[in-house]
């Protein structure tokens, strides 16, 4: 490309490393990457001294490099964030008297276009023009021009993050500047020509195609294109203009995974839809104490779940994490076994007398999964009642076979059994907690030969409910077997049925037990594990070294702390005063859970329970806190803590009273109704 006397540069702004679709820069559109189709159509503009992609650091754009190299431009790298100063250095290189600032998402953008308007910007000396300022042009014909002394001014008074990593929002606001809108005739800025999602390059191609082999077809030609063939341009009419701009990281990230991972991700509990969809940040970067910060730096304190109950000790604790460093630095695998297996076993059975033998695992599921295998080994009886969750395996889900409501009040409604063998129909059977006549019907009729249930976990035992089902399995050879893999660890020191002095036969332990590390393990009595021997159940995984030994760390903080007394005392500290609060908004208010599980039900008169959940955690979230209505304690919860999160909630539950009262929550609302959790009925 030839000089022109004029020193007019064009940037292209593009990397490879998109949050939201990475690489798109260099995908094909035809037989052209993108990068190269945008150089080779404003190649041939009449006023551009010289043509410029700008990127970030060479370590991540080694592909673009190479690419943009065979190019008739020049190639500049820059700090990843701070772009404005890229930009300043650009211009004083190339001693540049106009920038037009382009992104290189914008395929179909028009050296024409761009001509016309440089010729505008000369002809009336403005500091800046743009048409994105009152956008009418669609969405990927977006270009803005401004002097170097303009850029400079910026680049001097410019101070916050944002305004540095995206150029011109400083310009924009500053009244000083002499600034233009320019805006088409007709408002066509619904049309998406950009690319940020698989979609929009899926169209930009269809789009391509009715052009090809002319690779230089205008504006205009679009236009005409669009209103001879409208349905050309509805594959992402969904997608919001400069959604990018206002989306963070992780809700970027999040739209990426739900194109190749069933639902977005490995843990329903932690999906975004489950609190506030669209907003939710998603995505951790690092986790200490119960403050978590989100993939652009933000910090928040987790008043919500802790890691859906795994981390009583908080986030990142020291000791804990000094352990697993140095399992990591000897080695955490190898062909012989890790004696840590053997010490967490004994602990166990130590802080649980009845037992006498372990089997560890590594997920909540496959500890339950074990237990079943073990107790209808030893019973030789296959079939099950069950009360509460207890993960997602073949045996547990089969009980909706037979009707796919069984399950309705122990995990989310009308769970699905496709995939699970219709063969499994009629072998497990659900009862409700504290209905002990229900479960002693299935127990003469079904010929019952394990118990499995959560000790506690929404309500207290009533009317010697736990007592009655012990006598009921010691005289019907029933095995009982109690999931503690929530309630474990929370009251007392191992499981909560030492509270209530119920010795089961099997009991299952997983999250807490490890303190965000994957622990689980299977304990009971010898004549019953024993029968394991007789089964095949055997995993490489189930013998690494870290879990174990973060288990045993843990165990060895909590008793010293006596963290299940803390976080107990805390739970009903809490309760107290979200009640005090509740009754001063004349709000009507039911607790479920243990104190340290506490949940909180907002029984509304309009059947708002899910809107005031989401409600909740869209204001905590303005204010650094992750929220909803359910909150997991930990030893790292202060009251300092606390207290703040309780006037926080106090302004939100005045905001409750009001739409109980006759507001519209659609008015406070800026978010979609979180989707609705788990339902258990225990």
């Amino acid at each position: 490309m030839e000089l022109k006397k004029n020193k007019v540069i064009a940037i292209i702004q593009g990397r490879l490393n998109s949050k939201r679709f990475p690489n798109k820069i260099i995908n094909k559109i035809g037989n052209y990457k993108m990068i190269n189709l945008i150089l080779k159509r404003l190649n041939k503009s009449k006023k551009i001294s010289r043509l410029i992609v700008a990127t970030g650091s060479k370590h991540n754009n080694k592909n673009l490099i190479k690419i943009v190299a065979k190019n008739i431009c020049n190639l500049e790298f820059g700090d990843e964030n701070h772009v404005l100063k890229r930009y300043y250095k650009i211009a004083t290189k190339y001693k540049a008297n106009t920038i037009i600032r382009i992104t290189a998402d914008c395929p179909f953008i028009e050296h024409k276009l761009i001509d016309k308007y440089l010729s505008y910007f000369e002809k009336n000396n403005f500091d800046y023009i743009s048409n994105t300022l009152n956008p009418t042009f669609p969405d990927g014909l977006d270009f803005e021009i401004f002097s170097y002394q303009t850029l400079l001014k910026a680049f001097n008074s410019a101070k916050s993050d944002y305004d540095k990593e995206h150029v011109t929002p400083f310009i924009k606001r500053n009244k000083k500047f002499n600034k233009k809108s320019i805006e088409y005739k007709k408002n066509f800025s619904f049309l998406r020509l950009t690319v940020d999602e698989k979609i929009d390059l899926e169209m930009i191609n269809d789009i391509y195609k009715q052009f090809k082999p002319k690779y230089d077809f205008t504006f205009e030609e679009i236009i005409k294109l669009y209103n001879k063939k409208p349905s050309l341009f509805n594959k992402n009419i969904h997608l919001k203009r400069d959604e990018g701009s206002t989306m963070d990281t992780g809700n970027k990230y999040w739209k990426r995974a739900k194109e190749i991972i069933p639902g977005g991700n490995m843990f329903l509990s932690k999906r975004p839809e489950m609190f506030l969809p669209n907003k939710w940040p998603a995505y951790f970067s690092k986790a200490k104490g119960c403050n978590v910060w989100d993939l652009d730096g933000k910090k928040y304190v987790d008043t919500c779940l802790m890691g859906v109950g795994t981390n009583i000790l908080g986030y990142g604790n020291k000791e804990v994490d000094k352990t697993v460093k140095s399992i990591i630095r000897d080695g955490n695998f190898s062909s012989l076994n890790c004696p840590e297996e053997l010490f967490l076993s004994e602990k166990l059975i130590e802080m649980h007398p009845w037992a006498d033998m372990v089997k560890l695992a590594r997920t909540g599921a496959e500890a339950n999964a074990i237990a079943i295998r073990i107790a209808r080994a030893y019973s030789r009886k296959e079939n099950v009642a069950i009360c509460g969750y207890h993960g997602w395996h073949d045996w547990y889900l089969s009980a909706n076979l037979t009707d796919k409501k069984n399950l309705d009040n122990h995990l989310l409604k009308g769970l699905s059994t496709i995939g699970v063998p219709n063969k499994l129909k009629d072998s497990i059977y659900t009862f409700e907690y504290n209905n002990f006549e229900q479960l002693l019907n299935l127990v003469n009729k079904k010929n019952i030969g394990v118990i499995k249930m959560e000790v506690s976990r929404s309500f207290e035992p009533k009317n010697d409910f736990l007592q009655n089902i012990r006598n009921l399995c010691s005289k019907k050879n029933i095995i009982l077997v109690f999931d503690e893999c929530t309630s474990g660890f929370r009251e007392t020191f191992g499981g909560l049925h030492k509270k209530y002095n119920i010795e089961p036969d099997i009991c299952t332990f997983g999250k807490a037990m490890g303190n965000g590390y994957a622990i689980t393990a299977v304990i009971g009595k010898k004549k019953i594990m024993q029968i394991a021997q007789d089964t095949f159940m055997s995993s490489t995984f189930w013998s690494e070294r870290i879990g174990p030994s973060a288990a045993l760390k843990t165990l060895e903080i909590m008793n010293e702390m006596k963290s299940w007394n803390i976080i107990t005392k805390k739970g009903k500290e809490l309760r107290r005063k979200i009640r005090l609060i509740a009754k001063k908004n004349k709000l009507d208010l039911s607790f479920i859970g243990l104190p340290s599980l506490t949940s909180f039900i907002i029984n509304s008169k309009k059947n708002l329970f899910l809107e005031y959940k989401t409600l909740i955690t869209q204001e905590m979230l303005k204010k650094g806190y992750l929220a909803s209505n359910s909150i997991y304690l930990s030893v790292a919860h202060t009251d300092k803590i606390l207290n703040t999160y309780l006037n926080n909630l106090n302004l939100i539950f005045k905001k409750i009273k009001n739409c109980e009262d006759g507001d519209n929550i659609k008015e406070y609302l800026k978010y979609p109704v979180s989707h609705k959790g788990f339902q258990r009925l225990n």
